[in-house]
Parts: C-alpha cells; structure tokens; sequence
C-alpha cells in the first residue's frame, strides 16, 4: 500500500513529487511516456521565472525530474488503465500490476484537439502533426500550413520559419488570439503569410499531405491551399476519461476542484492542465502541483 500515487510527469506530477517527497511520503509517480508532459514538445521557454532569456523545454523539465528523485521521487514507466476507489484506498491497473494508494494525484494533463476533418486520421504522421518541435526539420525549405490562432498556433508557426520556406497562419477569426508579444513578432515574419476568417474541410493527400481545402467563412468561397504539411493547434481536451465516473467534470471534462486541489472524490486531488481553470501554463502547474502535495500530506495526517 502506497501512501500517496500520483499519475502523469509532466510540471504538475512532478512538481507534486517533489513537495511530497519532501514530505517524506515516499510517493511513487506513474507515467506512460518520458516524464516532461507536453513541455517536452516546446522548443524554448521563455516565460518560466528564473531563467532570463529562457530555457529548452526538455532541459527545464529534466531540471524538474532530477530534482524530485533527489528527494526519493519513485517513477514508474507504465500506463495506468483504471482506478477504482475501494474500501479506504484506491486501486490503480496498469499494463502490468495493480498499485493501492491511501491518496492519489491526477496530473494526467491535455492531449492535442483533433480537426476531425477527412485527411486527418490518414494522413497523420505523413504530413500532419500537432507538433512543430517535433517535426518542423523534417519540412526544410516547404510549405507548411498552421491551424490555430492562440499562444501555441503562433509559438510553433515562429519555430516553424527556421525551416519552411512559407508558413500559413489559417484562423477562423479576423484576429488572433495569441499575446501582444507574439503577435507582434509574427507579424513582422517574412516567411508568415495570415489566412483569415477561414477554416481546412479537407486534408488533401493519398500517401502524404499535399495541400488543403480550405473555406472563407464570409464569402463561402472554397480554394485549394498547396502545402507539404499541416500543423494543428486549436486548443486541447483534458485527459479525464478514466476517472469520470469517480471525480466531477466541467463540460469541457476538465476535473473540478477547490483552491485546495481537492477534488469531489475524497483522497483524489487533481493538477496541472487537467484542471478546470483560467490558465494553463508551466508555471500554474508548478503551483497546482506543490498545493496538491500539500493537500495531499493534511489528508493522510487526518487534517
């Protein structure tokens, strides 16, 4: 029986590691992937305090990794299935054996949103990606289209100019909604051409991605866009299937909770980008993280 679990690597799980660990709670993290969670597909970091100029995303994380096992943060490689809530403890199934836990932390995050447009499905890792960190070099001296209009869509479209000879901006507004500093930036981007008031219908492509169709929102008006990639940023959906039946979910699924962390199931709190709140960024999630932990440790000392 473990005294604490918590479940997802990314700033959040990590962070609540550290402060539980700290605690000596001996707490053991499970993750399916490389601990890090999406700010491992973010090329730079520029708005994380205490590193002027910025920090590549994986570096920053594997500052936060190594820190938490200093303080005896266990990581377990595996995936959790299902989580069960028995008599005084929770039972958590993974691809390979069952953990009891007195306390468990969802730090489980957000997966990128899907278009869900014919092309997508088929063409996805032949051209289509939702991550330019990752992919971008593969498409040196091409053109690329970017779905999206928020901080990520405009971040990834500037990371994306080191390598594309073009790089379309497509946003269904007649404005993004990325920060002023990026906009800025984008806008003053050669290589970023801006589509406005239009959204993709159809990912064009048997065996690699060969352009767009795409529609004006105001005219109707539907043209073909030839590009060699496309890069999908709109957003992302909370990883919260496996416990909406134990914890209770906004209408977008992300988990609810208190200023404490805790959510509606007791011994169960949540972190990070899973969490219904404002702002999702490194920062916030370091915060839910080291609260979580906290709540976590007044729960299991019958606070």
């Amino acid at each position: 029986m473990h005294n604490l679990v918590i479940i997802g690597g990314g700033p959040a799980g990590l962070t609540a590691g550290l402060y539980a660990g700290r605690a000596m709670l001996e707490p053991i993290l499970l993750e399916r992937l490389s601990p890090g969670g999406q700010v491992l597909t973010t090329n730079w970091v520029e708005n994380y305090p205490g590193f002027p100029g910025g920090v590549g995303g994986f570096d920053l994380m594997d500052r936060m990794k190594s820190q938490a096992e200093e303080f005896g943060l266990k990581i377990i490689s595996t995936e959790v299935k299902s989580i069960v809530k028995e008599s005084g403890y929770f039972s958590l199934q993974t691809d390979s054996q069952e953990f009891k836990a007195k306390a468990v932390i969802l730090a489980m995050g957000a997966s990128p949103k899907k278009l869900h447009i014919p092309g997508e499905e088929l063409l996805t890792g032949k051209g289509v990606s939702y991550c330019a960190t990752c992919d971008g070099f593969f498409y040196r001296d091409q053109e690329v289209a970017v779905i999206g209009g928020g901080d990520t869509a405009i971040e990834e479209a500037l990371f994306l100019t080191r390598f594309c000879s073009k790089v379309h901006v497509i946003h269904r507004r007649d404005r993004l909604r990325a920060i002023r500093v990026l906009q800025e930036r984008a806008f003053k981007e050669p290589k970023i051409e801006f589509i406005w008031n239009t959204i993709p219908l159809k990912i064009l492509g048997n065996d690699q991605v060969q352009g767009l169709l795409l529609r004006d929102l105001k005219s109707q008006r539907e043209q073909e866009l030839k590009v060699q990639g496309v890069f999908v940023f709109i957003g992302y959906a909370p990883n919260s299937a496996m416990v909406k039946d134990l914890v209770e979910l906004d209408q977008m699924g992300f988990v609810i909770t208190d200023a404490d962390m805790r959510t509606s199931q007791e011994g169960m709190f949540a972190a990070g980008d899973i969490r219904a709140k404002s702002l999702r960024q490194i920062s916030t999630a370091v915060g839910d993280g080291a609260i979580a932990a906290n709540s976590a440790l007044r729960y299991l000392e019958g606070y």
